[in-house]
């Protein structure tokens, strides 16, 4: 792991975002989320990133789940703020904005459709850290944003001194290796089928989609890696395989997370925002039946889970939705 200290906590959740049956925020299932993840192990949340559909979230959104999120965790848990913006002036703007409101940390996503140059990625990256004194993670999430972060971006971002992370969600674990014995970047896996084998090449910790149904068992995974005890976090990454196919296979993970939690009553309504849209039912489908091979999992009862596959179809609009400037 890296010589710098952790000033995001380990086992961090990509924090899905509540809505209404009519596509509004909803705010009480906010605060219930996040204390059922803090209190169930994370020490992390992350707020507004892919899996909280920041896409379609606006600004004033975004700002208040970082307000509600640092009131409910209470010291507890960092709040990290993700998503970011494909215009680098809107996200120094976002991200100062987010600072005030109480957030520990940043996410960056790398730009996206425009495709900057290299350059411009670093650019961006440079010029947003530059605007805020809070800790930056920076997201390498090619298969959506459309480009990398190549390896020699990644040595150049990790000589400032806000740069402090990355969040991998590109799968190159020659490059992570490279990156973590060439600069002091904390590494943080972005990948849920490959939380344990990150932590293994001396990852610092996860960003998860899984971890807002169950917690628990990456909490018991951390500790274990942190202890050198390889089988207890086997153990862990086992348990939790079918759960991560079950939430990360078959529809976005923040379809599945909704319509799992949902299904469990943590949540009032399983509804995502358009252009999202729940699960069909063969997709309902495929999740219940690898739902079917998940264990036993401390935290997690699955007895309780009675889907609902009309509450999840479609997807709704807010009623006042706005741009996200």
């Amino acid at each position: 792991m890296s010589n710098i200290s952790n000033p995001f906590g380990q086992v961090l959740v990509a924090l899905v975002t509540p809505f209404t049956a009519d596509g509004e925020v909803d705010w009480p299932a906010v605060e219930k989320h996040i204390d059922d993840c803090v209190s169930a192990g994370a020490d992390g949340i992350v707020v507004t990133g892919t899996t909280g559909e920041t896409s379609t979230l606006t600004d004033p959104e975004k700002l208040k789940l970082v307000e509600v999120g640092k009131s409910v965790a209470a010291g507890r848990a960092k709040i990290i703020t993700g998503g970011g913006s494909n215009e680098t002036a809107h996200a120094i703007q976002l991200y100062k904005a987010s600072e005030k409101a109480g957030a520990d940390g940043v996410m960056i996503v790398t730009p996206y459709y425009n495709k900057p140059t290299q350059a411009g990625v670093l650019t961006h990256f440079r010029m947003i850290a530059d605007a805020t004194d809070l800790p930056v993670i920076l997201y390498d999430i090619p298969g959506r944003t459309g480009i990398p972060i190549k390896y020699e971006t990644l040595l150049r971002a990790a000589k400032h001194p806000n740069i402090v992370a990355v969040k991998d969600a590109k799968g190159d674990f020659a490059e992570v290796s490279r990156v973590i014995n060439q600069t002091d970047l904390l590494y943080f896996s972005g990948d849920d089928a490959n939380v344990l084998p990150h932590l293994s090449i001396g990852a610092s910790g996860l960003i998860g989609v899984t971890a807002n149904i169950v917690s628990a068992p990456y909490r018991t995974m951390i500790d274990a890696v942190n202890a050198g005890d390889l089988h207890t976090a086997t153990a862990a990454h086992k348990m939790l395989e079918p759960l991560v196919r079950a939430v990360m296979t078959h529809v976005p993970g923040t379809v599945a997370a909704k319509y799992i939690l949902h299904g469990l009553g943590r949540i009032s309504s399983p509804r995502v925002r358009l252009p999202l849209v729940g699960p069909e039912d063969s997709e309902a489908a495929l999740i219940e039946d690898e739902l079917s091979h998940v264990g036993d999992i401390p935290g997690l009862d699955l007895s309780r889970f009675r889907p609902d596959r009309n509450a999840a179809a479609g997807g709704a609009l807010p009623k006042v939705h706005g741009t996200t400037r």
